[in-house]
């Protein structure tokens, strides 16, 4: 039944017209009424008509006070179902820019406008460690905040708290990205010699195993969660099939490898030492 059209005669005399109109149920099955307030019944009405023909077609957006930053918290939230836990705290710390900076506008508020700026100021001076605070930040690391973002933002679309992603066609200006082109160090990888040569210097030091470990491909999670039954001494093998993990200097994680490539069968050089 609908509800009806209530004549509303406010403290200044002016007069209004207002109803409830059922916009159907949250995540968590609560129901949904939203309040329409208008200066004519018709406009009440038209609102009304509005509401529940986009509530059938599934295109509703209702109108939500939650801010970018409650619903960054509940994405990482659902992202836990997909992730390893320390990619959970890859993308939150990826996130403490769009945090501090967009965290307290409202999501529905949130304008194409507002993440363009962001980016901008991020390359210019989002520096925080690794170099001069302030100072430019990246390109790769800037877009690599802009991705994690956007994941965010269509999440939000998916579950109709926004029609569309502000975020959808932001990008690095393309100055940025030459500039950064141009100041981007890169390093200049080891010769087979230099290899052998660092290889001769550290036979005696007792981190030599992983160090040579490292030099054959594996990755730190690896070298750390290599146990002894994964080692053949006599068959000269090691196979990786488990990593290990410290999250946040807290917490070890220990589990298989990230992909199933990951699982590899690698020659071991086992030498004997004289004591």
């Amino acid at each position: 039944m609908a509800e009806p059209v209530k004549k509303i005669t406010l403290s200044s005399g002016k007069v209004r017209y207002r109803t409830v109109v059922d916009a159907g149920r949250d995540a968590s099955g609560k129901r949904i009424q939203l309040t329409v307030t208008r200066d004519t019944k018709r406009e009440v009405l038209e609102e009304r008509a509005r509401i529940i023909s986009q509530r059938s077609a599934g295109t509703l957006i209702a109108p939500s006070k939650i801010t970018v930053g409650e619903w960054l918290d509940e994405w990482l939230e659902h992202k836990r179902r997909d992730v390893e836990p320390t990619t959970i705290r890859v993308y939150r710390i990826a996130l403490v820019h769009v945090y501090d900076t967009l965290g307290h506008i409202r999501l529905q508020e949130l304008t194409e406008d507002h993440i363009q700026d962001f980016v901008d100021n991020l390359v210019a001076g989002g520096r925080r460690a690794g170099g001069p605070a302030g100072s430019r930040l990246a390109v790769s690391t800037v877009e690599g905040i802009l991705t994690r973002l956007r994941d965010a933002l269509g999440r939000a679309v998916v579950r109709k708290l926004i029609p569309a992603s502000p975020a959808q066609y932001v990008r690095v200006a393309l100055a940025d990205k030459k500039a950064g082109k141009r100041e981007r160090v890169r390093p200049k990888p080891w010769t087979v010699q230099e290899v052998q040569a660092f290889i001769k210097g550290v036979e005696r030091d007792r981190l030599y195993a992983p160090m040579l470990l490292s030099l054959m491909g594996l990755r730190p999670a690896e070298v750390c969660g290599l146990r002894w039954t994964d080692v053949d001494l006599k068959a000269g093998t090691l196979e990786t099939a488990n990593t290990r993990t410290m999250i946040g200097n807290k917490l070890v994680l220990e589990k298989d490898t990230k992909t199933s490539a990951g699982q590899r069968l690698l020659p071991c050089r086992a030498r004997r030492r004289t004591l």
